[in-house]
């Protein structure tokens, strides 16, 4: 009775551990961000960094009250999250498609990869001026413009993923036969989605950096725009309300991306 008890309680003892554990990390997550608030409300109201330049966060958070109550913030961050959308969908499908061609098929790899090692070091920031002559200046230029980031880190790992799959799944596939369907979805896609998902996380970065620098060059509307004229304007305070929101939607992203990752991959 001893002997099973033993192991019993030896994986009670465990659970609670981890349990402990994770209660600790949630509870530094949360006090993480509000410590530095806490400090910069200190530092603002006793005059140690000057006000006009940054203001305390509850002036902040009072602004970006009445932001919401006019509307004006709700307009300028669903115009912002549709860019978002839309250039990361334009640059992730055809990044996974191409990065799969590129891992799967040699030739195809030696024929695409000077053209996309040639492209990747251009910030997509530096084409936006030829973009906006093919496309225009309205909501194409701006999606494009973020397609175009988040497009080369999602076929760079999708290649590398596809070629990292260990040989012995290809030989295995092939001596059974495996169809060209079965062969891309059921080898080439799972056992690139590690390496992949690190691009796509990467891609969400980047589609975020530039959707303010897009809206900031040639817009009328955004959290971009809204940084930009907030700044121009010396109202701070509004300027903030933009930023914090950008690091808001980019913590939110983030952690969606982290458990769509453990769904599809959670043998990692």
């Amino acid at each position: 009775m001893k002997d099973i008890k033993n192991p019993i309680e030896t994986e009670k003892r465990e659970w609670r551990k981890q349990q402990t554990q994770l209660r600790l990390k949630t509870w530094l997550t949360i006090f993480s961000p509000i410590s530095l608030l806490l400090i910069w409300q200190f530092l603002s109201q006793s005059g140690l960094i000057d006000a006009r330049f940054f203001p305390p966060p509850t002036a902040i958070i009072s602004t970006f009250i009445d932001l919401l109550t006019s509307g004006e913030l709700f307009h300028n961050i669903n115009i912002s999250l549709f860019r978002i959308f839309a250039g990361f969908l334009l640059g992730v499908i055809p990044g996974i498609i191409i990065g799969l061609c590129m891992g799967l098929y040699a030739p195809f790899r030696h024929f695409v990869s000077p053209v996309v090692m040639a492209l990747m070091p251009i910030p997509t920031l530096a084409l936006l001026p030829i973009i906006l002559i093919i496309f225009g200046i309205g909501e194409v230029s701006k999606v494009v413009t973020i397609a175009g980031s988040v497009f080369f880190p999602v076929v760079i790992n999708t290649a590398a993923g596809v070629i990292s799959i260990d040989s012995i799944y290809l030989d295995v596939a092939k001596n059974y036969g495996a169809s060209r369907k079965d062969f891309i979805l059921k080898i080439a896609l799972p056992g690139s989605l590690p390496v992949m998902l690190e691009g796509i996380q990467m891609g969400q970065a980047i589609a975020l950096l530039t959707i303010v620098a897009a809206e900031m060059m040639g817009a009328r509307s955004g959290i971009g725009y809204l940084i930009w004229t907030s700044y121009s304007a010396f109202l701070l305070k509004e300027m903030f309300v933009g930023l914090i929101l950008i690091s808001f939607f980019g913590y939110i992203f983030s952690l969606l991306l982290r458990w769509l990752q453990r769904k599809l991959i959670p043998w990692r």
